[in-house]
């Protein structure tokens, strides 16, 4: 999968997508709950799929409201339920199926006062603000958002009472019952007109923005960051976090320019990304081309994806920061400026994520805890304070309010935003300086993850490997050490493999939703050592899936 020629290139008109057909689409447009790729199907963060292809339409978010509106019902949770959107386009009409759903059931439902977007990160921070302290009446939420995803996508996450995403076991019901529901031609569902549903006395406003930014102070030191008069530029991406900086602006004091204001379901603003397609993902560095071009107006500049819980950190001394070289500052900064955290408190990361991260824990002495790819792993641990970080190499990541209580149970970029600008405060050097100094002492690996082709049998195979299939004792030259399917952190199991050396490693897993396994691999003695890995563990992962 090479490099498309238009990569970090403004998006051609061709490229665009048609929105009022989109939308007719996701109207008119009726799902085969017969067929695997048309049925509800819950994958790491949600429902996720396009009106186009009949796999988000208006029909799953019935069916998926009314299994959680059941779900709800039959675990006691009794309290209002928090509901945020982002911008793609698919977002609105299903916020609209889902108020007519929720009204119907009688469920309480807190919106945006202004009709606005409201991030992932907001949505946790208010459920978790309701439940602190409460026996009875706990609060849940659903947001409505693909991430970064393409703009013909849409999304459905719920949130249960924990605030981060839902585990495997409560989607699962969710999954099951709304598929039911499909299969019965929504017979079941409890539905208000959505004209009746917006005014109905269960549907309530609230000041998302002025709760969430009041609180930011107790999670980021935003008084550093304001005496030290830092240039700060930000790119929403076009993304739910567009309303929200001026607002942090004005309140702290802080001197932050919003690079593109602009709002379009289009998405027509982006440059594409590595694939010719437009993602808003601002790990890329040629989806973040605009921010990265303007890097040296600002101390420190940042952009997030549409519902704000991936973040990407551009610095004037390095540029688009990789997110594992970031997650690695974030833990040594933090570990070493919250003298309030538990001194218990454990470093928790995915096992696809850099072995850098592992090296900093052990140099700050804290526990880590590996676990497998997917934020609802950390949930606990953040919300009972024994892990004070939870990152992902994917961008996402959260951590405890400056008192080592919990701030949020799903990934936050606002916050690790504006940690980058606090480092900067405090330390006098950008992250992209700090990580050079943390791999001068405990080295500097080459990363990188690739994509190759697999059909849905070989990633059925690839996703229930046994250690006992995998007949070599070398890689690249170095013994193996380990041969991983289940985490350690957790014993979960990891839907893949991950093999180990002293100076290196892979991890091969299947994706849940295109036809290919995604293949991580990362080595301590450079390039031409990764370049080994890799061919390496393709080669060992081919024969596997010839073999069976």
């Amino acid at each position: 999968m090479g490099l498309h020629p238009l990569a970090g290139k403004p998006a051609p008109a061709s490229s665009l997508i048609n929105i009022p057909r989109l939308i007719t689409a996701y109207y008119a447009e009726k799902p085969d709950p017969a067929l695997h790729e048309q049925r509800v199907s819950f994958g790491t963060s949600g429902h996720r799929g396009s009106a186009f292809t009949r796999s988000f339409n208006e029909a799953h978010i019935l069916a998926i409201t009314q299994a959680i509106c059941e779900y709800r019902r039959a675990q006691g949770i009794a309290g209002p339920l928090y509901l945020g959107i982002d911008t793609h386009a698919l977002s609105e009409p299903a916020f609209a199926s889902a108020i007519e759903v929720l009204a119907g059931n009688g469920v309480d439902v807190i919106v945006d006062d202004a009709g606005g977007y409201t991030p992932t990160p907001v949505i946790s921070h208010a459920i978790l603000t309701h439940n602190r302290n409460r026996t009875t009446g706990a609060a849940d939420g659903i947001v409505i958002t693909p991430s970064h995803n393409p703009p013909e996508d849409g999304g459905f996450k719920y949130n249960p009472p924990s605030g981060g995403p839902a585990d495997t076991q409560v989607t699962a019901w969710i999954e099951e019952r709304a598929n039911a529901l499909l299969a019965a031609d929504l017979y079941g569902v409890a539905r208000m007109p959505y004209s009746r549903a917006r005014r109905a006395s269960t549907i309530h406003a609230h000041d998302y923005i002025g709760a969430y930014v009041e609180d930011l102070q107790s999670v980021v030191d935003m008084e550093a960051i304001r005496s030290a008069a830092l240039r700060l530029g930000v790119d929403p991406l076009g993304g739910s976090g567009v309303a929200y900086w001026e607002p942090i602006a004005e309140r702290y004091g802080l001197q932050i320019e919003v690079v593109n204001r602009t709002v379009d379901p289009t998405f027509r603003f982006m440059p594409l990304d590595w694939d010719g397609k437009i993602r808003m993902d601002c790990s890329s560095p040629y989806a973040m081309a605009n921010l990265i071009a303007l890097k040296d107006r600002f101390d420190v500049a940042f952009g997030n994806d549409a519902d704000n819980d991936r973040h990407g950190i551009v610095t004037r001394s390095a540029g688009l920061m990789n997110p594992n070289h970031y997650l690695a500052v974030a833990i040594w900064f933090l570990f070493s400026h919250r003298p309030e955290w538990r001194p218990d408190a454990a470093v928790g990361k995915t096992l696809v994520s850099s072995t850098l991260l592992d090296r900093v824990a052990a140099k700050l002495g804290r526990k880590l805890v590996e676990v497998p790819v997917g934020f609802k792993w950390f949930v606990n641990g953040l919300l009972d304070g024994s892990l004070g970080f939870g990152g992902e190499e994917s961008a996402g990541a959260s951590f405890l309010r400056r008192d080592g209580t919990v701030w949020t149970t799903d990934k936050d970029g606002i916050i690790m935003d504006l940690l980058a600008a606090e480092m900067m405060a405090r330390t006098g050097r950008d992250p992209a300086q700090l990580y050079r100094e943390i791999t001068h002492e405990l080295g500097d690996p080459a990363y990188e993850r690739i994509d190759a082709p697999a059909t849905p049998e070989q990633k059925a195979i690839l996703s229930k490997l046994s250690p006992e299939q995998v007949p070599v004792t070398e890689l690249a030259g170095d013994r193996i050490i380990a041969k991983l399917t289940t985490a350690p952190g957790n014993g979960a199991p990891i839907g893949g493999l991950k093999v180990i050396t002293e100076h290196g490693w892979f991890a091969a897993r299947p994706s849940g939703t295109e036809a290919v396994y995604k293949l991580y691999a990362e080595s301590f003695l450079g390039l031409d050592h990764l370049r080994r890995i890799q061919e390496e563990a393709q080669a060992l992962i081919a024969r596997i899936l010839m073999a069976r």
